[in-house]
């Protein structure tokens, strides 16, 4: 049941990924994460063929340790969710946080 909702210029898939992206915006203005990215594109390959794609809400770094987080804002997660988190964490060795 999620809408698509208006904030700031952008179009979200749902309200609470327009919330999450406002609770980002804080934390980048408070110095906490930078650089803060929107609907970045992963690549999902075998054997050097690309068969897909999968698009993170969200991606950006902590100050503190500079480590990069991909986030996703889900409300519920679909099989094809689970297999392009799955496939997108062994391919780019990464951790998808989920909010």
């Amino acid at each position: 049941n999620a809408r698509k909702t208006q904030l700031g210029g952008h179009t979200f898939d749902s309200q609470r990924e327009a919330r999450r992206y406002q609770d980002l915006q804080l934390l980048e203005r408070a110095g906490r994460i930078h650089s803060l990215r929107l609907q970045v594109p992963y690549p999902l390959e075998v054997a050097g063929e690309q068969i897909g794609k999968y698009v993170a809400d969200f991606v950006y770094f902590y100050f503190e340790n500079e480590k990069e987080v991909v986030e996703d804002s889900k409300g519920y997660r679909t099989p094809l969710y689970r297999w392009k988190k799955k496939h997108v964490e062994a391919q780019y060795q990464i951790k998808i946080k989920e909010t």
